[in-house]
Parts: C-alpha cells; sequence; structure tokens
C-alpha cells in the first residue's frame, strides 16, 4: 500500500491530449521514473542536504562543536574514501575520484554534502536544474552582506567591514560554513587576508571548526607567554593546527620550557621560531630529547635551556643520527676530543643541522687554504663555532683579503682574534681602520685586531682620542662612498 501511495497519478489517454501513441512511455521507463522517486525518498544525502560534511567530521585534535550528529545517518553510510596517504586521519580535503562507483558500467558523479543553502560545484545525479534547485533551496552565489549579518545577528564582530566582505569571497570561490563567519572574523585582527585563509583552508580545513570563543582563549594565552602578534599571524598560516590545541596543552607545553630554564622573556621567541613544538608530547618526545642531550651529547644540565633558546628545534628533530655523525666527522676530520665537540655543540647547537659535505667540509678546507693546520682549525671552531654559519664568498674570503693585504696581518692572528670573523666588515672593520688611518694614529706593522672587539665609545677613548659622534659622522661618510660606488659599478657592467 506504501508503494502505491508513491505512484503518480495515471496519465490521461492520448486522444484527451492529442499526443501520438509514440510519445507514451513504456512500462520499462514508468517503472525506471518510480525508482528514481523512490531512491529520492530514501537517499540520506538527498534528504538531509544540511547534514555536514563527512570530510571534517574528526579534526586531528580537539572539536569544538555545540551539535550532535546523526548517528542513524552515519550508521546507514561507509565512507568511500580512501585514508591511507592523508598526513591526518579522517580529515578529507577532497572527493576521492578513485572510489568505486555504486553501479556497475556507470560512474556517479561526486556531489559534495553541503550545509543547508550551500550550492555545490557539480550537478545532483538526478539530473535537471529543476530537481537541482529544488534540493537547494538557496543559492550561495546569491548571499548578500545583509543575509550573512541576519544568521550572524547574535554575533559582536570586531572587525565587520573587512570580514562580513572577505568571507563572502570566500563563500563564493569555497566550500565556507557559515558557522566559520566569528572564527574568519576573529582571526582577521591577527592581519590576515583571503590567501591565507584559503591556504589554510586547503592545508587543514578542520581548524575551521573551531569556535571563536575556544580560539580566543588558545591565542590569548599564547600571546601573555610573549607571542607577538605578528608572529602569530605567521605561524596560524605555517602550522594552523595551533587552533586546535587545547588550552592545557598550551600551558603544559609553556611549563615544560620554564623547567629546562628557559626565561619568561625568550619563551614566545622559542614558540613562534617552532610552534611545531606544540604538537610533541611532552613524556615520549620532548623529555626523551632533553634526557639525551644531557646523558648522550654531554651537555651540561644547567647549559640546555640556552642550547634551545639559541636553536628551539632542536626539540623538534632527531638528534641521535644528527650528534653521532658529526661527532664521528669532528674527530676523524680533526681529531678533536668529545669535550671540544661539546663546547661547540653549546655555543652554537645549529651545527647539528649543518650539511657536513654542503656546509662544513668547505669552510675547514677554506681555513687549511690560508695555511691553518688542524689544531687551529679546532681552536677557532671551539671559540667560534658561528664561523660555519658564515659564507664563503661574501664572508670569510673576503675578510681574510682584507687582513692580509690592509691590516697586514697573518692568518695564524685569527687564532688568537676568531672574533674578528664575526664582526662586520662594512660596518667596523674598514671604517675603524680608515679612521685611525685618516687621523694618522694607525700602529706601524700588523694592524690590532683587538681594536675591533672594543665598543665605538670605547675605540674612540682608548685608540682614537676623538668624540664619538666624530667618528660615527666618518664611518656615515664612507658608507655613503662605498654606496655611491658600488650604484655606478652596476650600470657600467650592464653595458659590457
Amino acid at each position: 500500500m506504501a508503494l502505491q501511495l508513491l505512484l503518480p497519478p495515471p496519465p490521461p489517454p492520448f486522444a484527451a491530449l492529442g499526443l501520438p501513441c509514440r510519445l507514451f512511455p513504456s512500462a520499462t521507463a514508468q517503472r525506471a521514473r518510480f525508482a528514481a522517486a523512490f531512491s529520492l525518498q530514501t537517499n540520506v544525502r538527498l534528504l538531509k542536504p544540511n547534514r555536514r560534511s563527512r570530510r571534517s567530521r574528526y579534526p586531528y585534535y580537539d572539536l569544538d562543536d555545540d551539535e550532535e550528529e546523526d548517528e542513524d545517518d552515519e550508521d546507514d553510510q561507509e565512507s568511500e574514501d580512501d585514508l591511507s596517504g592523508l598526513e591526518y586521519p579522517g580529515v578529507l580535503y577532497t572527493n576521492n575520484p578513485r572510489a568505486p562507483s555504486k553501479r556497475a558500467g556507470r560512474q556517479t558523479p561526486l556531489v559534495k554534502e553541503n550545509w543547508e543553502g550551500r550550492r555545490p560545484k557539480t550537478r545532483d545525479k538526478h539530473g535537471s536544474p529543476e530537481s537541482y534547485n529544488s534540493l537547494q533551496p538557496r543559492r550561495k552565489l546569491g548571499r548578500t552582506l545583509l543575509d550573512l549579518a541576519s544568521m550572524n545577528n547574535e554575533v559582536e564582530l570586531k572587525n565587520e567591514s573587512i570580514s562580513r566582505s572577505l568571507f563572502q569571497k570566500l563563500q563564493e570561490e569555497y566550500d565556507f560554513d557559515d558557522k566559520w563567519l566569528p572564527l574568519i572574523d576573529y582571526l582577521c585582527s591577527f592581519g590576515l587576508r583571503e590567501s591565507h585563509f584559503t591556504y589554510i583552508y586547503e592545508r587543514h580545513m578542520a581548524c575551521f571548526q573551531i569556535n571563536r570563543a575556544s580560539a580566543e582563549e588558545r591565542l590569548e594565552f599564547l600571546l601573555s607567554a610573549g607571542v607577538k602578534s605578528k608572529d602569530l599571524k605567521r605561524m596560524l598560516v605555517r602550522q594552523p593546527q595551533i587552533l586546535e590545541y587545547t588550552l592545557s596543552n598550551l600551558k603544559s607545553h609553556v611549563a615544560f620550557l620554564a623547567g629546562i630554564g628557559v626565561p619568561d622573556a625568550r619563551m614566545g621567541q622559542i614558540i613562534s621560531s617552532a610552534p611545531s613544538f606544540l604538537s610533541y608530547s611532552i613524556e615520549q618526545s620532548l623529555k626523551p630529547t632533553v634526557r639525551y642531550l644531557i646523558e648522550e651529547v654531554g651537555i651540561e644540565e644547567s647549559d640546555v635551556g640556552k642550547v634551545v633558546q639559541l636553536s628551539p628545534q632542536i626539540l623538534v628533530q632527531r638528534i641521535d643520527n644528527a650528534w653521532k655523525s658529526r661527532f664521528l666527522f669532528f674527530t676523524n676530520e680533526l681529531g678533536a676530543p668529545k669535550d671540544s665537540i661539546v663546547k661547540m655543540v653549546t655555543k652554537h647547537p645549529q651545527l647539528l643541522h649543518y650539511s657536513i659535505e654542503d656546509g662544513i667540509l668547505p669552510r675547514i678546507k677554506f681555513l687549511r687554504s690560508i695555511g691553518m693546520k688542524n689544531s687551529d682549525i679546532l681552536k677557532i671552531l671551539t671559540s667560534l663555532t658561528q664561523v660555519l654559519s658564515l659564507s664563503l664568498e661574501k664572508n670569510l674570503k673576503p675578510k681574510y683579503l682584507y687582513l692580509v693585504n690592509d691590516l697586514k696581518n697573518e692568518a695564524q692572528s685569527l687564532t688568537k682574534y676568531p672574533m674578528y670573523l664575526s664582526l662586520s666588515l662594512e660596518q667596523r672593520i674598514r671604517p675603524r681602520h680608515r679612521f685611525l688611518v685618516s687621523l694618522k694614529k694607525a700602529p706601524k706593522g700588523p694592524f690590532p685586531l683587538s681594536s675591533f672587539v672594543l665598543t665605538d665609545e670605547r675605540f674612540c677613548q682608548r685608540w682614537a682620542g676623538t668624540s664619538l659622534e666624530k667618528y660615527h659622522t666618518f664611518r656615515k661618510s664612507l658608507l655613503l662612498t662605498d654606496f655611491a660606488e658600488k650604484t655606478e659599478r652596476k650600470p657600467l657592467a650592464s653595458r659590457r
């Protein structure tokens, strides 16, 4: 009886309509027509167009959603998406084109499950624009700013003039849910623009499911921990998952940094430099890393906080292989004892991330090429490990040439004053040397490298015997002259 009620009324006789007999549908066509009507009434996806998409129901961390999901709908359907290649299981960014068709020989068009009023990018499989529009009572492209205002009149927007127009653009181009507007509005206060939101949407859409109150609570805590607003903008784009980290998770990670000796003043800088640190387990990852630095590498427990401040990435990268490979390299290449290598890592932990073949070895070969022995090189690297981070062509070689040709020093003098290699040639070495030469106070013979280590004030008092203002005026004039010479050379080189 129920099926008979769903059948359409019988058509009028041919003669009454004046239609030829060949236009009357056959019994087979009638059955197909009935089957389509029956499937339309029983398809869960079509009966509930306001059902949320399965692709964002299970975010990677926590989900701040006040709505309850329909369990019956979930039992009736099984996902056909392949989750094996996703970084975050349960978060799907597109429909899987490789999903098998339900009917042999026919490929079912992929229809996005949209929130009510959201127009899908493709037509439904039942065909016509009429049935398409009947399933979608409102058109996304037809929404106005007034529509958005009526849907969110209970929410006070801080950046209303920006967020509403921006959100409308995002809805026109992407599948943005109406419920995301308050969160989008709040994130606009950090300077995020349309390109940022689309980038976040394509990388990790699930973060938009976090409600505004939770996001505001978490980001405000990061700001109170010392993260700057401009850095927070970069963090949101670089790692939007921070919106999903619970407040207790953030507090425990900040407490961990304080426990290893990181001062409050440097807390925000570390978090912004390595935001992925917040996603690592304290017990299973961070504490074992610190324990490895102390027990295996040999860093003093009191120096761990300093090491982390110099290189926050050391907490989120595998250091066991890095330490072993570099320890063997320095032992074999320079005959370095472990104590010297530990000093190098403590002063410059970035050493564990430098490439041996492309970074460390070329600089050691350069120091050898200027006449240094392994013992001299080891002494320099132990005192100033940052030498391994300096550019060969733009830094080390020009300073060495100036040392030999202008300052009349030998390469061996660097073992006593390795700091010379870390000073700016343009801003300090050349101006001070030229200033003393102009005053005729430059000592005869090798120029004393100790004069470059002092502050400007002490340099003027001890070596120049003039006022600080006079030296600054001379340096400014010298820099302008050098700049003018460089700008004149570029056009001549381009003409040639």
